[in-house]
């Protein structure tokens, strides 16, 4: 299964992105009033900057206390980004993922945000790749 395969089945193809000049406070709310665990930082809506994810609220939370709350999103911010492309395999993006213990991966081509892919959107998928491979084995051994 490949990237775009799985952006095709995300009930939504929205991606949802933060300025670098947001506060964690203004991230923060983004991430809750949305339901989500990351945030594409980008401040023209096209160019990926970084990722800004609960994990880096909590961290943060941890070291420095509710301070952290008026910094700028850039401050703590992940910038190290692994990325994929719409022609990337689902088992690529899982080794990437892994290795990288990231959960969200943004889909870039020609230097443009194209999509966003969690783990748990490579998951479901491979699990529905599964599923019907399964069932087409057993319509084959049943005669079906």
């Amino acid at each position: 299964m490949l990237v775009q395969q799985i952006l095709d089945s995300k009930p939504s193809q929205e991606i949802v992105t933060i300025p670098s000049s947001a506060t964690v406070t203004e991230a923060a709310s983004e991430l809750s009033a949305r339901h989500i665990g990351a945030l594409v930082v980008s401040d023209d809506g096209e160019t990926v900057v970084g990722m800004f994810s609960e994990r880096d609220i909590v961290r943060e939370l941890g070291k420095r206390g509710v301070g952290c709350m008026s910094d700028c999103v850039r401050d703590l911010m992940t910038t190290d980004i692994t990325t994929c492309t719409r022609a990337d395999s689902a088992d690529a993006v899982l080794r990437k993922m892994t290795k990288r213990r990231a959960r969200h991966l943004p889909v870039v081509e020609d230097g443009r945000l194209v999509g966003l892919i969690s783990i748990g959107d490579v998951v479901f998928a491979n699990l529905s790749e599964m599923k019907m491979e399964k069932e087409a084995l057993e319509g084959m051994i049943k005669g079906f």
